[in-house]
């Protein structure tokens, strides 16, 4: 395992990186940080006032550090050197942050705490920390993606949804793992070339899933009031529920891609979404309403307002559940699991919500024209992948395919299939408001030492079915396994009413607790 406790004074080691400042150079990218596109609408103001009952300052949500911090009762400085002592403390345990800016984490918060003395508020995040998946470009900082290529490369701006949340005031604490391309760490979850293996901090040597296995390992001990993940099968929703957070893949065309390593564009790219991992579900609203909206270079992003979820009437909603995918045995979820989905429907059946057993149609046959859609090109976008950025060793999970292509008819066909089944399955969720089902079929699971491809990957699934719909899905803890392992729950909800989807996981998350501290 990588050195993950170096000290800052190591100015060559490619985990050290802040590009090589004094105070006033740093004071200069600081004042520039906060320069750039608003939020996509306002907050509601119901939204910037904390309802977690929690008293520890390191545990709160990322909204009631916010809201402590507006109101003096902890300063930016003392918020970012507890979370670094907290990163410490876990660290050399689940190997979950891989690069640190201590320097400029500490200045910034310096000057976010002279800022409010002197009256002025950066933004509805002033002076909260936080972590980013390694998988996005930071200004100034080592952003690998996971490939050895990039193992030094220091991009010049940060990703659009990196660049929003500092505009907003948060304080970029460091870099969180990712298995390669956020795609190579295969049955391993998220493993990489670069910086190893990252564990659960529920349980030594297990599975934080991926592909922002990082993230969620880290928010979930206390390192970290939140992170930024990516979605491309379950990349989000996975890490929250292995590690018992709260996390929203958004609908497709809600928050940019850009500056992520595996960039907007292309024929695979509408499959995946960038969205907020945190351990209350309050902070979802409130990072998601700062994340989203287009940034005039992703193509894709659509300007649709976020809904308040403060104003969803949850007894007037109409909810499907399943408990089975209904095609593949092996694939069941267990007894628990299982449930714990039944119990979850209660919560809702017991205000007066509508409650019907029942999924989307031709499930199956959508994850299995996704896959051979996936695969078409013979892994020639993967290879693509690697030439760009120079590695010339791929991590042992990620597929590259064998080189063997269907022909462009072929390929287009699969595409028309596709959206044929996406139509039928948008119809049918016409007469639903939600869905609630499974995010996997098993809790976290030790990690493995091989690294097979994993079963269905880029199709099949609890979580991928709504990255090839596109529909918004997000996860909060409903429960633990006999050993400690946290237990999810999925919600999905129809296009573009991810405020639904946050309303519903608010309303378990009161009636479950939701995240609970783990024991390392």
């Amino acid at each position: 395992m990588n050195d993950t406790t170096h000290s800052d004074s190591r100015p060559n080691s490619r985990r050290d990186f802040l590009v090589k400042a004094g105070a006033t150079s740093a004071a200069a990218v600081i004042a520039t940080s906060f320069v750039g596109r608003a939020a996509a609408q306002p907050v509601a103001t119901s939204y910037l006032t904390s309802k977690d009952p929690s008293t520890d300052p390191l545990f709160v949500s990322a909204t009631k550090l916010a809201q402590m911090i507006r109101n003096k009762q902890i300063t930016a400085v003392e918020a970012v050197t507890r979370c670094y002592a907290r990163i410490d403390q876990v660290n050399p345990k689940i190997n979950a942050v891989v690069a640190f800016c201590r320097e400029r984490a500490l200045a910034e918060a310096k000057l976010a705490d002279e800022s409010l003395a002197a009256g002025k508020i950066l933004g509805p995040l002033h002076g909260v920390p936080f972590t980013i998946k390694d998988s996005f470009d930071t200004e100034g900082v080592v952003s690998t993606g996971g490939t050895l290529g990039r193992k030094d490369f220091i991009p010049g701006k940060d990703a659009t949804i990196v660049a929003r949340v500092r505009k907003a005031g948060a304080i970029l604490l460091g870099k969180t793992n990712t298995p390669e391309f956020t795609l190579g760490g295969g049955a391993r979850g998220t493993y990489n070339l670069v910086y190893g293996q990252t564990y659960n901090p529920y349980k030594e040597h297990y599975n934080p899933s991926g592909s922002s296995g990082g993230a969620g390992a880290i928010v979930a001990a206390g390192g970290a009031y939140f992170d930024l993940g990516s979605d491309y099968g379950g990349s989000i929703r996975g890490p929250a529920f292995n590690n018992g957070i709260a996390g929203i893949k958004p609908t497709y065309g809600r928050t940019p891609r850009t500056g992520h390593i595996v960039d907007y564009g292309g024929p695979f790219d509408n499959f995946q979404e960038t969205g907020p991992l945190a351990r209350r579900v309050e902070d979802l609203y409130l990072l998601l309403s700062i994340i989203g909206g287009p940034d005039n270079l992703d193509a894709a992003m659509a300007p649709v307002p976020l809904g308040d979820p403060g104003k969803v009437d949850l007894k007037k909603l109409r909810i499907a559940y399943y408990t089975t995918d209904g095609f593949n045995k092996e694939n069941d979820p267990t007894a628990q699991i299982q449930d714990l989905v039944k119990k979850t429907v209660g919560y809702f059946s017991d205000l007066g919500a509508k409650v019907t057993e029942d999924r989307p149609p031709q499930m199956k046959e959508l994850a299995d024209t996704r896959k051979k859609y996936s695969d078409a090109d013979g892994g020639d976008h993967m290879r693509r992948l690697l030439k760009k950025h120079g590695t010339t060793q791929a991590s042992p999970g990620l597929n590259v395919g064998d080189g063997t292509e269907l022909p462009s008819a072929d390929f287009t066909r699969l595409l028309e299939e596709m959206d044929a089944i996406k139509s039928e399955q948008l119809s049918w969720f016409a007469q639903y408001d939600l869905i609630i089902c499974p995010a996997a079929k098993e809790p976290a699971q030790i990690v493995p030492p091989e690294f097979k491809r994993k079963q269905g990957a880029g199709g099949g699934g609890y979580t991928s079915e709504y990255n090839t719909t596109g529909w918004p899905g997000g996860v909060v803890r409903v429960g633990a396994s006999a050993d400690g392992l946290p237990i999810g729950v999925q919600v999905v909800g129809q296009p573009w009413r991810d405020d639904v989807v946050i309303a519903a996981l608010s309303h378990i998350e009161s009636k479950t607790g939701g995240w609970q501290k783990p024991p390392i």
